[in-house]
């Protein structure tokens, strides 16, 4: 389903965001008031403009209110961040996203109403991290302190058994969540689904479980 997105900010986090949004075929309002930046985005968003994100007046003449879903990318200006996501939640966006710089900026924005707030170097570097101790590990997303989803390929001696054969949740308190095979992916796969030794188990479960499921193989 198309849905409308605005990204205020355009360094090179929000620059990352709206060009993915818009290749996924949104519409992408991108925003930010160095005229430099928007020309670099020109050609992957709808629209994008020059303006300030803190000025109340700008962000209603562009037509922010229209817009369900905002991410706020603002950089290193942590009080205009801040006043941004103010004034967004004050006009009644209903999704208001935000990249935070530091745990304190974290809380700020949490008290200002943030729907989700984001950190995209700590999130990058988690996944990184997560690569380098362990080969297993193709993808890393953390849910919680305790909670993550990791992306793990299947070992050879899984190959041909199903899910019951394995009794994973039981053996280690996870969930296999989808199995990945080449292109196709199968969600909520049932307990007589079989795994091939190629397939990628899509996990989720607490970070010890699913240390322990990992050095199993």
């Amino acid at each position: 389903m198309k849905k409308q997105f605005a990204v205020i900010g355009l360094g090179r986090f929000g620059i990352s965001v709206s060009t993915e949004l818009y290749k996924l075929g949104h519409d992408v309002l991108a925003i930010d008031i160095n005229e430099a930046k928007v020309n670099e985005i020109i050609n992957d968003s709808t629209h994008s403009a020059v303006g300030d994100g803190t000025d109340e007046r700008t962000l209603r003449n562009l037509g922010i209110t229209n817009f369900d879903h905002v991410i706020v990318a603002i950089g290193d200006d942590i009080q205009a961040s801040m006043l941004c996501t103010l004034l967004l939640k004050d006009m009644g966006i209903e999704s208001v996203w935000v990249k935070a710089q530091s745990y304190y900026h974290h809380k700020v924005l949490d008290k200002l109403g943030a729907d989700k707030i984001i950190h995209p170097e700590h999130d990058m570097g988690n996944r990184i991290a997560q690569h380098l101790v362990s080969e297993k590990v193709i993808d890393y997303i953390e849910l919680s302190d305790d909670f993550s989803i990791v992306e793990i390929a299947a070992p050879p001696h899984m190959d041909s058994k199903t899910l019951l054969d394995l009794n994973i949740r039981a053996r280690f308190g996870i969930t296999i969540l989808g199995i990945k095979r080449g292109k196709d992916i199968n969600i909520s796969p049932m307990a007589d689904d079989q795994i091939h030794k190629d397939d990628i188990l899509i996990v989720i479960g607490h970070k010890n479980d699913l240390k322990r499921f990992e050095d199993s193989h």
